[in-house]
């Protein structure tokens, strides 16, 4: 999934996804120490996936990305009401 689709995401949304995704890398990690599965392309990608929304939850926790659009929404206000 991309970051903007990430960034697009409700909260439940968000934790819902990255549960089911560590779900998806914990599977895929069992089935490769087991020898049945040579998915090391898609476990890089779940594990930089979850990255992603570790950081998109933790960036909304501390008010970091939402602040940033409140004030492009603050100045695109004040450009209408001119």
């Amino acid at each position: 999934m991309e970051l903007e689709k990430i960034r697009n995401l409700s909260d439940e949304e968000l934790a819902h996804h990255e549960k089911t995704t560590s779900e998806q890398l914990f599977r895929l990690r069992f089935q490769v120490s087991l020898g049945q599965n040579d998915g090391v392309k898609k476990l890089r990608q779940l594990r930089k996936e979850v990255a992603q929304i570790k950081t998109v939850a933790r960036e909304r926790e501390l008010g970091i990305r939402g602040a940033l659009r409140d004030t492009s929404a603050a100045v695109e206000s004040k450009k209408g009401a001119r």
